[in-house]
């Protein structure tokens, strides 16, 4: 099948914005993100809901004024939390605080107070072991509106009355009032499997359970073609040593390439060590390198560093095997399952025969990058596809020693707050590049990946000041 196969030449690039949009943000409503983005993608529901589908095995649902997308999750994905208003990662405690809010809801009127709302979402964390919410705690009331924040920048909640940063600073004087749209709440928590028939949460990736047994070769190479394309448009950069050989040969065919292209209006670009699709302008990403900040600008300069050191000192570095993609997985779902909760009761039985059912059945989605080096001063360590990889090691103590020389000579151009803390400005930056597919960050320092070789040759001097 060919994408966008209605779509006219004149029209492909605004049928190209309404897919990017919606791979951007998988939801979207009257005001998210902005006033435009819905009508603009609701013209192109129909032929978006085939494509998306077909390529990538998507679910597009459109209903009233909300479109949501429902993806497929490949693998577990720490680069896309969800913000804080301050723009910081949200942690634990405000997820669970996300999930509680919703289900309270879900059982709600159409308005509802953010005392009321608070005193309920206490009450259900109260009944989990180690969460907890205490009203007269302001960390926690913190923690709390960052979630209702987070909803109603979506829609889902819009502010009648009041206002929330007055009930956090004196919650006894202050209220806020909430009008409730019960269909983004709706389109908001929607998951593809009932939780408590869950064993770990890699029953949540991918499609294999939902799909059943592949049909024949030719239904195992379409299954296995949408898993490279959709690795291709999540992932920064897939490098082949991290693939099978089935999902390494899709990735290199012509097909993928144009159909993503066509789908999105970006080119791939394949070189030795993988694909990435290149996203020119940031148009396809929540995550842009190089980006504006302290920790982007000292990330950017740290790639710079370690690029000419791995040009002009080759024999004094370590090179070590990364950890596969199945490690990482199996590493990162034992250490989300560890918090599962013992099983008892009604959950018991549903996962008892949630587990029947599949029994005899197969097992069950970052953003784009830029493009890879054209070059292989950092990939030069890398094996042939399908051998075991290894990468240049650079320790945590030869990191922090070289973030120590930026500070001092580009630290005028820098947050006071951040350079005052070098070890948290570093891992920052370091968890910047990992998110970004230029580094993997293990025990006492960071593998370099191919792709950091692309800023080798960065220099940078800061504005001088007219007085």
């Amino acid at each position: 099948m060919r994408v966008a196969q209605n779509v006219s030449t004149l029209d492909l690039d605004e049928y190209q914005q309404a897919a990017r949009q919606v791979l951007r943000h998988p939801l979207i409503t009257t005001s998210y993100p902005d006033r435009t983005t819905l009508p603009l993608v609701r013209k192109w529901a129909s032929q978006l809901r085939v494509d998306l589908a077909e390529t990538l095995g998507y679910t597009l649902v459109s209903s009233g004024d909300t479109v949501r997308l429902r993806r497929v999750q490949d693998t577990l994905d720490a680069t896309h939390p969800a913000y804080t208003r301050a723009r910081k990662p949200f942690d634990r405690r405000r997820y669970a605080y996300l999930v509680l809010a919703l289900s309270v809801l879900g059982r709600a009127g159409t308005q509802i107070a953010l005392s009321e709302l608070a005193d309920a979402v206490a009450a259900e964390a109260g009944r989990v072991d180690g969460l907890g919410m205490d009203t007269e705690r302001k960390p926690d009331r913190d923690a709390f509106v960052d979630a209702v924040a987070w909803l109603e920048t979506r829609g889902a909640l819009r502010m009648a009355d009041g206002s929330a940063v007055d009930w956090i600073n004196d919650p006894e004087h202050a209220e806020a009032l909430y009008d409730i749209d019960r269909e983004i709440t709706g389109a908001v928590y929607a998951p593809t499997r009932v939780l408590q028939h869950l064993n770990s949460v890699t029953d949540l990736l991918s499609d294999a359970a939902s799909a059943g047994p592949a049909q024949g070769i030719n239904a195992e190479r379409r299954r296995t073609g949408r898993r490279a394309r959709r690795l291709a448009l999540e992932q920064p950069v897939v490098y082949y040593a991290d693939v099978d050989e089935n999902l390494r040969g899709q990735l290199r065919s012509p097909a993928l390439a144009e159909d993503l292209e066509r789908l999105t209006g970006l080119p791939l670009e394949r070189r030795a060590e993988g694909v990435a699709l290149i996203n020119t302008g940031g148009r396809l990403t929540d995550i842009t390198f190089p980006g504006t900040g302290t920790v982007a600008q000292a990330a950017l300069l740290l790639c710079a560093r370690i690029a000419g050191y791995l040009t002009f000192s080759p024999h004094r570095v370590e090179k070590l095997p990364a950890a596969t993609a199945a490690e990482r997985l199996a590493d990162a779902s034992a250490r989300i399952d560890a918090a599962l909760p013992a099983r008892s009761g009604v959950t018991a039985l549903l996962a008892d025969a949630a587990d029947a059912d599949s029994a005899g059945r197969p097992g069950a989605a970052a953003p784009p990058g830029d493009a890879l080096p054209s070059d292989d001063v950092a990939a030069e360590a890398t094996k042939a596809a399908g051998d075991e990889a290894t990468y240049p090691f650079l320790s945590d103590s030869w990191l922090r020693a070289e973030l120590t020389k930026l500070v001092e000579e580009f630290g005028g151009g820098m947050s006071e707050r951040q350079i005052a803390d070098p070890a948290g400005l570093l891992d920052d930056a370091l968890n910047l590049l990992a998110s970004v597919s230029f580094v993997a960050r293990t025990d006492g320092g960071a593998l370099i990946l191919p792709l950091l070789a692309r800023y080798r040759g960065v220099t940078a001097q800061l504005k001088e000041t007219i007085r």
